[in-house]
C-alpha cells in the first residue's frame, strides 16, 4: 500500500475521531446538537477501510451509527455537523439530524433508525443493479444486534436466492444496546448465521484498517464476479455508550481499557506508520492539527447557519397537501 494512501486512511480515521469529540461536547456540555447520537469512536478503521474499496457507484447503506459513514465517503465535516445540529447548511437540509446522513451524489444512502430495516433495502439496491446488468454493488452494514430481527435473515435468504451482488458487513462490537451476544444470540459467530444461508463468511479484525480493506476488497470482487452476496463480520468494540445516555455500566471492568490501549485502530495504522514507513512523528501531529482546525471551522460554520425556513416544512413530501384536501 502506498505511503499516501495510509496518511489519507490516517487522517479520515482522525477526523472521525475528533468529529465525534466534538458533537460528543456540543451534545452534553453546550446543548446544540439534540434528540438522538450515537458515536462511532473505535470503530473508525471500519468506515474508512471498506469504504476506501469501493468504486463510483458502489451503494452505501448503514444504521443510525452513521456519521464515521458519512464521513468516510465524504461529505464535507461542515456539512455533517451542520445536519447533527439541525441547520438548512446540514447534509439533507437539517431535516434528518444525526441517524439520517445521506447523500445521492455519493450513493450514499443514509443512516436508518429502524434496527434491521435498512438491510433489506440493501438487498433491494443489489437486485436493482443486478436487474441493469451493472457490476456495482452494495456494502451493507448493521450491528451484531440486527443479526437477531427477521429482516436480516429475509435479506440474507433472498440475496443468496438471486445471487445479488451486496456484501453484508456485521460490525460486531460485542454489545447490542446493552446486552452481549452471549447473552442475546444463540450463535456467538455472526459468520455462523451467514453460512446458514450459503454465503461466504470471513471474520476480519475490524481494528485493523489493513485487514478490513483486504478482506472488503476480496468481498467486492466475488460480487463483481458474480459470485453473489458475501458476508463480512468485523470484529470491533465501540468505546463509547450504545448512544449518549448510555454509561456503560453493564461492560466488564477493565474491557474497555484493552481494547483502547491495546488495539486502537488509530493508533495501529500510525504505529505501522512509523515503524513500517519511517514516517515523521511531526508529520502526524501537523494531520492531527490540522483535522482539529477542520472540525473547529465545521462548528464555526454550523453556528453561524440557520435552522430550516419554516415555510419549507412541507417540501420534498411527495404527496401533495392540496390533492390531500
Amino acid at each position: 500500500m502506498d505511503i499516501e494512501t495510509l496518511l489519507d486512511w490516517y487522517r479520515q480515521m482522525v477526523l472521525i475521531r475528533r468529529f465525534e469529540e466534538r458533537s460528543d461536547e456540543l451534545y452534553q456540555l453546550e446543548g446544540k446538537i439534540k434528540g438522538f447520537l450515537h458515536l462511532y469512536i473505535g470503530q473508525e478503521a471500519i468506515a474508512v477501510g471498506t469504504i476506501a474499496a469501493r468504486k463510483e457507484g458502489d451503494h452505501v447503506i448503514t444504521a443510525y451509527r452513521d456519521h464515521g459513514h458519512a464521513l468516510a465517503v465524504g461529505i464535507p465535516a461542515a456539512e455533517v455537523m451542520a445536519e447533527l445540529m439541525g441547520k438548512a447548511t446540514g447534509v439533507v437540509g437539517g431535516r434528518g439530524g444525526s441517524m439520517h446522513l445521506a447523500s445521492k451524489k455519493r450513493t450514499f444512502w443514509g443512516g436508518y433508525g429502524i434496527v434491521g430495516a435498512h438491510i433489506s433495502l440493501g438487498v433491494g439496491m443489489a437486485l436493482t443493479e443486478q436487474y441493469k446488468g451493472s457490476d456495482n454493488v452494495c456494502l451493507c452494514y448493521f450491528g451484531d444486534g440486527a443479526t437477531n430481527i427477521g429482516y436480516f435473515h429475509e435479506s440474507l435468504n433472498m440475496a443468496a436466492v438471486w445471487d445479488l451482488p451486496i456484501v453484508f458487513i456485521c460490525e460486531n462490537n460485542k454489545y447490542g444496546m446493552g446486552t452481549s451476544i452471549e447473552r442475546a444470540s444463540a450463535a456467538h459467530k455472526m459468520i455462523d448465521k451467514a453460512k446458514a444461508y450459503k454465503i461466504p463468511g470471513k471474520q476480519v479484525d475490524g481494528m485493523d484498517i489493513l485487514a478490513v480493506y483486504e478482506a472488503t476488497q476480496k468481498a467486492i470482487a466475488a460480487c463483481r464476479k458474480g459470485k453473489g452476496p458475501q458476508f463480512l463480520e468485523m470484529m470491533t468494540y465501540r468505546y463509547e455508550g450504545h448512544s449518549i445516555g448510555d454509561r456503560t455500566r453493564y461492560r466488564p471492568e477493565g474491557e474497555l481499557d484493552i481494547w483502547r490501549d491495546e488495539k486502537d485502530p488509530i493508533a495501529t495504522l500510525q504505529n505501522h506508520l512509523l515503524e513500517e514507513h519511517s514516517v515523521k512523528e511531526s508529520l502526524l501531529i501537523s494531520i492531527d492539527k490540522a483535522v482539529i482546525d477542520e472540525v473547529d471551522k465545521a462548528v464555526e460554520f454550523s453556528d453561524e447557519s440557520l435552522p430550516p425556513v419554516l415555510d419549507t416544512l412541507f417540501n420534498h413530501i411527495y404527496p401533495s397537501n392540496a390533492e390531500a384536501d
